[in-house]
């Protein structure tokens, strides 16, 4: 599997690719504790690409890494829409606990930024996370 880095850890800024540049999407007032980007070819619920959270070093934005499988997904709602996030190992320290704590935290703030921003209730939450030992893409 093909996964393209969007937003490189650490980042405050979420970035989408739009056709050979990234933009901005939105400021975080947490940061990414990962490099965040996308499964290259394969869509989601969403009908974007499937989210990839690549855990190890800070990696630069458009960089693409090969990986044969994924360790686990994150399992989330963003706007009432499935939009599960897929975990990816490098190196380095992981916890489930801290990348739950993160999401729900995220989910937290996706609701009051459609609230602010589109001014209606949203449903966003993040559904815990699934340790996997094979693929399931």
């Amino acid at each position: 599997m093909k996964v393209v880095i969007e937003t490189p850890k650490y980042s405050f800024f979420k970035y989408n690719r739009s056709g050979d540049h990234y933009r901005k999407v939105f400021f975080s007032p947490v940061p990414t504790i990962f490099n965040y980007g996308y499964i290259d070819g394969v869509k989601g619920a969403d009908g974007m690409e499937v989210d990839a959270v690549v855990l190890g070093p800070r990696m630069a934005q458009g960089m693409v890494m090969e990986f044969s499988r994924c360790y686990g997904v994150v399992r989330f709602m963003d706007d009432s829409i499935k939009d599960d996030k897929y975990l990816f190992y490098i190196s380095g320290y992981r916890s489930s606990h801290i990348l739950s704590f993160y999401f729900k935290i995220y989910a937290l703030f996706k609701t009051f930024r459609y609230l602010l921003s589109e001014q209606r209730i949203s449903r966003c939450k993040s559904l815990g996370i699934e340790e996997i030992s094979n693929d399931i893409i």
